[in-house]
């Protein structure tokens, strides 16, 4: 069950999902707000930073794919759907924003239709199109299933001013499919201000601290085990007692009730005992992720794990499905695992493809799962390389546990596809060049041009991995690269020729020495304990 898609959600939840499978989506797609993301990796000390890549860019248009999905829009049986989709049509016109918001309708509906009549969804977005996409969900999940718009304070920055109020929040939208839903009350534990203040008093016995409740009630709503006197005490003519008689001796016996001078008994509450404060909609207790933080791995729009834990652990049990069809860096399945729930996991790139794998597999070492849409065979990496050169590249940087590289922006040609740093010393880091070739013509020029990307780059090794089999000249012209010379660990070959097939098929392997094992390559999500998690106290 545990499985990561590449490639269109929509595509995906189509053709993979059944219906009423599913008992919590959370989705954090782009915002349309018209910005590039670069993803940032990690770069040791003594190298310049430069392992950034441009990890997608939110900017939508109108055009024939836009309109293709509109019309299937039109065409499905929600109507109420097709109704607001239409009116939204004719008041913004065919633009950057119908075209984001036709993108998400079409997806919105395939995800209700998977989810369980039990099930939740929550739509992360911001403030630049969430009064839109909350139409388009009253329209597809009905305005009887909006539960909350929860303000999520995600910063405290100020630069962002200008001429209006500082930009500071990100909103969830929360959704059901039917009137019944999982449901776990969160609580936020008490501040300490609010502890002196409420519950100042100590039982001497235990020094348990503990606050008191009146025991009275409206007559109102009395029945008749309500009306009684207590030790010579009756409540004032327009009360009752809260509790039957049975029940105050009860509290007696557990000495819980406290009398005044008057005899006036009162219920103690032990702040042990209290579960803490109901949650609201406004959450300003969970930090983003800053650049210091620990859990920070580079992805632009990364969520804090705390974050993804709260709404995993009020919206569903143990053994249940999560998906996110924009997982991005993969937060949210990374909590749902950690928190024992079934996931899956879709993006369109293999750059977020390959960042979840490695995030994964460091915090949760040995743990299994699928990865379905990536090449497994020549034919399929061939038919990449054919459809798309980029995520071609970036696949093929990950299978060698290589950062994928392309300087500032696509189309950047700098004799560089990929960074892996390696440490064989006390020193600093070492750098290895990979240069990745996805056409059928290759040569020996290109071997010789890799050799001077590693003078220039002052790196040690070189990585040349390609479709097809490197031809004879390619063989000699690497072979006359010589040697890295590593300090403790011999000779390596400076420039290496590697197959996809023969990395496909663990015959071929990059050879260098590395006292990190990838801790100079990649930021490391820490081990998780996968401890049994509190309840939300």
């Amino acid at each position: 069950m545990n499985t990561l898609f590449f490639g269109d959600c929509l595509n995906i939840i189509r053709d993979q999902l059944a219906a009423d499978s599913v008992d919590l989506i959370y989705l954090d797609p782009p915002f349309n707000s018209n910005r590039d993301y670069n993803l940032l990796f990690k770069t040791p000390k003594g190298h310049a930073v430069d392992a950034q890549i441009n990890a997608f860019d939110d900017t939508w248009h109108w055009g024939p794919q836009a309109e293709s999905e509109f019309d299937q829009i039109l065409h499905q049986s929600n109507t109420e759907a097709t109704e607001v989709m239409q009116s939204l049509r004719r008041f913004l016109r065919e633009n950057d924003l119908l075209a984001y918001l036709t993108m998400m309708a079409s997806r919105l509906l395939e995800l209700h239709r998977v989810l369980k009549a039990t099930g939740s969804l929550y739509l992360h977005c911001d403030p630049t199109a969430s009064h839109y996409l909350k139409i388009v969900l009253d329209a597809i999940f009905g305005k009887e299933n909006f539960r909350n718009e929860i303000i999520w304070k995600r910063t405290s920055a100020h630069a962002n001013v200008g001429k209006r109020y500082a930009s500071v929040q990100d909103r969830l939208l929360f959704y059901t499919k039917s009137s019944q839903w999982h449901w776990q009350q969160p609580f936020l534990p008490y501040s300490e201000k609010y502890i002196k203040s409420h519950y100042g008093q100590v039982e001497p016995e235990t020094e348990w601290r503990f606050t008191t409740r009146d025991l009275t009630a409206s007559i109102q709503r009395a029945s008749k085990g309500q009306i009684y006197d207590w030790k010579g005490v009756h409540p004032p003519s327009s009360r009752c007692w809260a509790y039957s008689k049975d029940k105050m001796e009860h509290f007696e016996k557990e000495g819980k009730l406290v009398y005044s001078e008057r005899g006036i008994p009162r219920l103690k509450l032990y702040l042990k005992e209290m579960p803490g404060i109901p949650l609201d909609d406004i959450w300003t207790d969970l930090p983003p992720i800053n650049s210091q933080a620990a859990e920070r791995l580079g992805y632009p729009t990364q969520k804090p794990l705390a974050l993804l834990e709260r709404i995993i652990q009020v919206s569903s049990s143990e053994g249940d499905l999560v998906l996110d069809p924009f997982c991005g860096c993969g937060t949210a399945v990374h909590a749902a695992h950690k928190l024992d729930r079934n996931w899956i996991g879709i993006d369109i790139t293999h750059l977020a493809i390959g960042v979840i794998e490695q995030r994964l597999n460091d915090a949760f070492p040995g743990m299994v799962f699928a990865v379905e849409g990536a090449p497994k065979d020549l034919a399929s990496a061939q038919d990449l390389a054919k459809r798309n050169k980029y995520q071609f590249q970036w696949w093929a940087c990950w299978l060698i546990k290589a950062q994928p590289y392309q300087g500032k922006k696509k189309g950047t040609d700098s004799g560089i596809d990929g960074l892996i740093y390696f440490r064989d010393d006390d020193g600093l880091a070492k750098k290895i060049i990979v240069s990745v070739k996805g056409g059928d013509n290759i040569n020996v020029s290109m071997v010789r041009d890799l050799k001077g990307v590693l003078e220039r780059e002052k790196a040690q090794i070189g990585l040349f991995v390609t479709l097809t089999p490197p031809t004879q000249p390619m063989i000699k012209e690497a072979v006359t690269g010589g040697y890295y010379e590593s300090p403790l660990f011999g000779a390596y070959p400076r420039i290496q020729l590697l197959t996809i097939d023969g990395l496909l098929a663990k015959t071929e392997r990059a050879l260098y020495p590395d006292l990190s094992q990838g801790g100079e390559t990649f930021k490391q999500a820490k081990v998780e304990t996968r401890d049994k998690q509190d309840s939300l106290i």
